[in-house]
């Protein structure tokens, strides 16, 4: 074992110090959104909620599972994710493919132009008006269409294909085998990393996504989980929630809880899902931003 200098000791223990500082930073406000959702009613007027719920109370959850506008932004977004992820990652990896063969001819103004797309963005007004002459407004196209592929992901996942030993598809293409069906059956199976990577990012996009909604879409039916905590969190769509559904509920509830809940459940899907991504996530992102 290497034993460490003085400078070096000190190195390691100010990257814990702030390491442990930034994730302070991050915790402390989830744990205290956590704690908020389930309190009492009464400590919550009384601001004593700080780290630690004050009197175990899931009134606040059952009210908020009990809203039918809750359920139905839920099943929204459930269904823009799984449709939007997967048109993300047939465009993504249908694109990287041929741009990473050194053998595409076209691949380089190719790419110039995917790039160009990156640096120069659509401005918010001629994407709303491209979006409605395509009569994709108020209709659930419109949060999965304008954002079908993301040149940021491409590169990574282009970069990743060039990783991949040219022998060995150029054995497959020796076979007979089709451009088509060597990424799907070779190239594909190869890339789990950078393609559990890519999923992550594209389903969290989709996820958190509510700008789009927000501008496209009016129709309440089809506003999607995170469009709804935003107008809950910044109108009066808590206390009409709680006025509604208490008067036939004996439930002790506030509006102030009601959104923490609210919070809590939206944010909890992808939470429990990442940790059985983590390693894939890490690998991919190394190995897809760094290596030639």
């Amino acid at each position: 074992m290497i034993k460490q200098t003085r400078s070096e000791r000190w190195f390691d223990a100010m990257n814990v110090a702030v390491l442990l500082l930034l994730a302070a930073a991050i915790l402390i406000p989830l744990i205290h959104v956590l704690a908020v959702s389930l309190s009492e009613t009464t400590a919550l007027n009384r601001s004593e909620v700080k780290l630690w719920p004050i009197g175990f109370n899931l009134d606040n959850y059952l009210l908020v599972l009990k809203n039918k506008r809750f359920v139905n932004a839920f099943l929204v977004t459930l269904l823009v994710v799984a449709a939007g992820t997967l048109l993300n990652m047939a465009l993504t990896t249908m694109t990287a493919y041929p741009l990473s063969r050194t053998y595409f001819q076209a691949r380089r103004w190719m790419t110039l132009l995917v790039i160009f797309t990156m640096i120069f963005q659509a401005p918010l007004i001629p994407m709303y008006l491209l979006v409605r002459s395509f009569g994709l407004l108020d209709t659930l196209g419109a949060l999965i269409v304008p954002s079908a592929i993301s040149v940021f992901n491409m590169i990574l996942c282009m970069t990743f294909f060039r990783s991949l030993p040219e022998e060995l598809l150029e054995a497959a293409r020796i076979d007979g085998m089709s451009e088509f069906n060597i990424l799907l059956r070779i190239v594909m199976p190869l890339s789990r990393p950078i393609l559990y990577t890519l999923l992550l990012f594209y389903a969290v996009y989709h996820w958190n996504n509510y700008f789009s909604s927000l501008i496209f879409i009016t129709d309440p039916a089809k506003r999607p989980l995170q469009l709804y905590i935003f107008m809950m969190l910044n109108r009066d769509e808590a206390s009409t929630t709680m006025s509604n559904l208490t008067q036939i509920m004996n439930l002790d509830v506030s509006p102030k809880g009601l959104q923490m809940a609210t919070v809590v459940l939206a944010t909890a899907p992808i939470v429990m899902i990442y940790p059985f991504i983590q390693k894939h996530f890490i690998k991919g992102s190394l190995i897809g931003s760094l290596k030639e």
